[in-house]
Order: structure tokens, then C-alpha cells, then sequence
């Protein structure tokens, strides 16, 4: 079953200081299913890598081998935004910033589960109906 992908758990995937069970346990799904982000995902992801790059947590070979290796994911970035309005009242209505609540919209819209590590997020999507990938 297709699903909306948080970055928390992206990062897993590439980190190991990130990686969790759950976090393999999602990239594995990846092999049969088609992951859904937000457009926001794209400016998220390229500023992980940004920050590693500067923190020294990965070198630029690194970073260019991650982003071949992301691209080739089942990954559907969604450019379809909400509006402020929508994207507001959810973050306000289950506590989010309106960063996940932009993850959270696109479940809904979609009426897809959430992969997340992210508690405030997955007790969002629990709230909201959409539940949890688990």
C-alpha cells in the first residue's frame, strides 16, 4: 500500500546516528510500494545534506552518492501545496509545525498512512484517521 514519507525517516536511511528498525523496516516496503512526500521534502532533504556537508558528518562524494541513491526511490513528490488557510488550521488543529502539517495535508488528501518517526506527527496522523505505517 502506497504511503506519505517523512524525512524523519529518510535520514535513517543514509545516517547511521538516524537508523532505527523501523526506519529499515520502511525502506524495505519501498521494494513493492510508491512513497508519497510533500514538495517541501525536496527543500528538506537538500538541507540535511547541506547541514552534513558542513558539519563534516559527510563529504560532498557522500552527499552526490545519497541523492543517486534517493532519486532512484519509488518517491512522488507532490507540488500540489495547501493553502495557508488549510495548512494553518491543521498545524493549529493537531499541534504540528507547518512543516508536518504539510505531511499530514497530503495523507489526508490522499488518504495514505504515515511512515514518520516523529511523535507529534504520527499522534497527528492517529488523530486525523489516516494512521501510522507501521
Amino acid at each position: 500500500m502506497p504511503f506519505v514519507l517523512d524525512n524523519s525517516v529518510v535520514v535513517g536511511w543514509y545516517f547511521e546516528n538516524q537508523a532505527t528498525a523501523y526506519s529499515d523496516r520502511i525502506l524495505d516496503l519501498l521494494s513493492e510500494d510508491t512513497a508519497h512526500v510533500p514538495g517541501l521534502w525536496v527543500l528538506e532533504f537538500s538541507n540535511i545534506l547541506r547541514k552534513a556537508i558542513k558539519t563534516g558528518k559527510a563529504d560532498a562524494a557522500r552527499v552526490r552518492e545519497i541523492v543517486t541513491l534517493a532519486s532512484a526511490l519509488p518517491i512522488s513528490i507532490d507540488y500540489t501545496s495547501e493553502t495557508v488557510q488549510k495548512n494553518l488550521m491543521l498545524s493549529l488543529q493537531f499541534g504540528l509545525t507547518s512543516y508536518d502539517a504539510s505531511y499530514l495535508g497530503l495523507a489526508m488528501r490522499l488518504g495514505l498512512p504515515i511512515a514518520a518517526k516523529d511523535d507529534a506527527l504520527r499522534d497527528a496522523a492517529r488523530r486525523a484517521g489516516v494512521g501510522i505505517v507501521e
